[in-house]
């Protein structure tokens, strides 16, 4: 993966547009084609119910097909006005198994003047994948994506396809249909579906990556139940034991008491119990280490797949970062050069913590413009709830937390304590350390590119040593206090010096 992450000129791209046509719902997206990350410039949909009913009729509903076909005129309209490069119609289960699906697919076709891709129930699991790894390009595991009319499942291997894949008739308007709303038939139909799969095997002990509206939803409530401090639903992960606890509580919900979740819509409300038993049915047969909610499914993954090669091998935080620099930043090209000039103070980390240093440094003058007495305080606020792609929760707090300390932040501040309480008193201490060396990288050069590199920061016994260069006027004030002292002692020595050379 590259660290590079800035897309040159030639590389940047008319939007892209996507239209979904679920088995519940109807929705256009449409992404900046000019960057790696799906950034969403305009997303609408509209609950058709074309699923609704089928397992009864083998037909689409027909109030449903209307509708949806009014929604899809709309969103084809909306899309040419806003003069997309691509634009493409894509069709799921719903359409894929209904016996007139092809008659819908053609009505849409002629009032739209536009083709119509159905996807193969392992195309469309594919794709989920690749929605995934789009965010996550290192994913282990599995991924089941939950839509309203087929689940998905997917094998992965540090990153690629291991070429398992498998599509069942268990999305949450199906089964509600087919089992008649009741829970030991829904279950029975599960199991059947689930003990015919022969390599559950691959997922065991491995995290489980659950993508779809319904089991967003259950992410949304676990957060509430379990009073996480960040309330931000992708890459929310649960102990594999933890989720299998939370999905047999919420199964057995009535509606009633469903009703008290905030956020949580009524016609997401309905299907959350079966959508919570399907969840509890995958975790017993997976056996995974732990799940991890994802909010980058189907639509995201048609995304990358029209990304070039050099775009799919950028970092998607770093390239979201230095973007975030490009525009916001005054001098974006001093962020790279801080990551090598603080480095003597971190010389054994892992790559997965260079990746958050590097990211924290691409961040570290984007917000110089906000008021400085809220500053800090903006800054954090920000970087802690940005949807930044492929950040845990974790690696979210502690770059929030070093953005914090860049810019003097208050210690006290309670969203600060949020941010602390997911990360051991290290990935604190580290977090602190990150921010005080931009603090003082900053505050030597101003943030200007090519002064910071005519100085050095070396290890000398128990000491930092900060050299500058002897007659450069640029650093003719003394720019450095004892506040510094606590920087080498989070580094783990005594004190910082300033040395003329």
């Amino acid at each position: 993966m590259k660290s590079q992450a800035v897309p040159s000129a030639k590389n940047q791209q008319k939007n892209i547009a996507i239209v979904d046509i679920g088995s519940n719902s109807v929705r256009l997206v449409v992404y900046d084609g000019r960057t790696r990350a799906p950034v969403p410039l305009f997303n609408e949909k509209a609950v058709c119910g074309l699923g609704q009913g089928m397992h009864q009729t083998g037909r689409l509903n027909p109030e449903g097909v209307e509708e949806a076909l009014q929604m899809v005129g709309r969103f084809v309209r909306l899309a040419r006005a806003m003069d997309v490069g691509i634009l493409d119609v894509l069709a799921t289960a719903a359409v894929r198994d209904a016996s007139d699906g092809a008659a819908f697919v053609k009505a849409i076709e002629e009032r739209c003047d536009i083709g119509v891709t159905v996807l193969a129930g392992e195309e469309e699991a594919r794709l989920a994948a690749l929605g995934v790894l789009c965010s996550t390009p290192n994913a282990d595991g599995a991924v089941a994506d939950l839509g309203g009319g087929s689940l998905e499942l997917v094998a992965l291997d540090h990153g690629r396809f291991a070429g398992l894949s498998t599509t069942f008739p268990l999305g949450v308007l199906r089964l509600s249909d087919a089992s008649m709303g009741q829970r030991a038939a829904a279950e029975m139909m599960i199991d059947k579906h689930f003990m015919s799969l022969p390599w559950w095997d691959r997922t065991h002990q491995r995290p489980l990556y659950a993508v779809g509206g319904a089991w967003r939803a259950l992410a949304r409530l676990c957060i509430a139940q379990t009073g996480h401090p960040l309330h931000v639903l992708d890459n929310f992960t649960l102990h594999a034991d933890e989720a299998i606890d939370l999905a047999d509580l919420i199964s057995r919900q009535s509606f009633r008491s469903l009703d008290k979740v905030p956020g949580l819509s009524k016609k997401r409300q309905q299907h959350l119990p079966l959508a919570a038993l399907l969840l509890g049915k995958v975790l017993h047969y997976a056996k995974p280490s732990r799940l991890v909610f994802s909010v980058y499914g189907m639509r995201e993954g048609r995304f990358y797949q029209h990304l070039n090669p050099e775009s799919r091998n950028w970092d998607p935080l770093l390239a979201a970062c230095a973007d975030m620099a490009r525009t916001a930043g005054r001098f974006p090209e001093h962020g790279q050069e801080i990551v090598d000039w603080m480095a003597p103070l971190l010389p054994f980390e892992t790559t997965h913590q260079k990746r958050m240093r590097e990211a924290a440094c691409l961040l570290g003058d984007v917000f110089w413009n906000e008021h400085p007495d809220y500053r800090a305080e903006q800054a954090f606020l920000r970087v802690f709830r940005l949807p930044f792609m492929g950040l845990g929760h974790k690696d979210r707090a502690l770059l929030a937390l070093a953005i914090h300390a860049r810019y003097g932040g208050d210690e006290m501040l309670p969203q600060a304590a949020d941010a602390r309480s997911l990360l051991s008193e290290e990935e604190q201490k580290r977090a602190s350390l990150i921010g005080m060396a931009l603090r003082l990288g900053h505050g030597l050069s101003g943030g200007v590119p090519g002064l910071l590199p005519t100085t050095k920061l070396t290890i000398e016994g128990k000491q930092v040593v900060l050299s500058l260069p002897k007659d450069d006027p640029a650093f003719a004030p003394d720019l450095t206090d004892r506040r510094y002292d606590r920087l080498a002692k989070l580094a783990g020595y005594d004190s910082l010096e300033m040395k003329r050379r």
